[in-house]
């Protein structure tokens, strides 16, 4: 595959994922974040095994067909991060915006060149940096120039682009080492679907305001938005960016999948009552430049 496929299967990552923040969203209305995320992703699991045993049929002979630990226990923490990062995000949606929540969930596209340089000793393409501070810039336009008065949600989507940044970081390495990133994806989804589950009956013996029992009619109510996020924005758009990063640096593909910030305002202001100002829209197309940039300089530095 082509540097310019996977950079394009990313962009369209982050559209899928842009859609995703209002079906996260609005699905809580009905049920509780544990319960959401753990349907989602065994949803998605399910969706994806039917692939990942396609992909293992097509091993060339001389390759092996099964693990090493090391690379278990990896797919395993990997699986854990994700949890992680999706149950804060998730949370956060509560009491914040899907604007919101796009735009700071965008700041893990400077967590992951920095953990990259001073974790793992990467060196980072110079055109990393200025872009990096450029979708930074734009993301921050898209939330009206302004953070204001973060509250609770604020901050856990906050949390979770720390988690965000070092999933990216490892599922690209980890897709690339395995050469099987539809495999890792389903075993992603599958350990965080079983967290969710496992989470959703422990909050809900002792948190009830934020995870209620399970009942029919409001799991019915949220079936839609559960379907969406496990098989387009879960199942379709993981293993897109599983596949697309075997191909492409993991800082420049932060940068691809942070466009999902700019879709969600986009798409909060379709379907919900947030609206872009003229601000919001220069933050758009600082976000546009920005992904322009990072597909166009190296290569024509190379």
């Amino acid at each position: 595959m082509s540097r310019y496929t996977a950079n394009l299967l990313l962009l369209l990552t982050g559209l899928t994922w842009g859609v995703g923040f209002i079906a996260q969203q609005t699905a809580m209305q009905d049920i509780g974040p544990f319960l959401f995320v753990g349907l989602r992703f065994c949803l998605a699991a399910l969706a994806v095994l039917p692939f990942a045993l396609y992909e293992r049929s097509k091993i060339p002979l001389d390759k092996p067909l099964t693990f090493s630990d090391k690379q278990w226990k990896s797919m395993l923490l990997l699986g854990l991060v994700f949890f992680t990062g999706m149950i804060l995000q998730q949370i956060g949606l509560l009491t914040t915006t899907v604007t919101n929540a796009g735009f700071l969930t965008g700041l893990y596209v400077v967590f992951v060149p920095f953990i990259l340089w001073v974790f793992l000793g990467e060196k980072q393409h110079w055109v990393i940096w200025p872009v990096a501070l450029s979708c930074l810039l734009g993301i921050f336009l898209l939330g009206g120039g302004h953070i204001g008065g973060l509250n609770t949600g604020d901050l856990l989507v906050i949390a979770g682009a720390v988690f965000w940044a070092v999933q990216v970081i490892m599922m690209g390495k980890i897709a690339q080492q395995t050469e099987r990133p539809v495999f890792v994806a389903t075993v992603q989804f599958a350990c965080c679907g079983l967290l969710g589950l496992v989470g959703h009956g422990l909050a809900g013996w002792w948190w009830v305001s934020l995870e209620p029992p399970l009942a029919i009619a409001p799991l019915m109510a949220a079936l839609p938005e559960i379907i969406y996020a496990a098989l387009i924005a879960g199942a379709f758009a993981f293993t897109l960016q599983a596949i697309g990063q075997r191909y492409t640096g993991e800082a420049e593909a932060a940068i691809l999948l942070s466009s999902e910030s700019v879709f969600a305002a986009i798409f909060a202001a379709w379907f919900l009552t947030d609206r872009l100002d003229a601000i919001g829209y220069l933050g758009c197309a600082m976000m546009f430049a920005a992904i322009i940039a990072v597909q166009v300089v190296p290569v024509r530095s190379r």
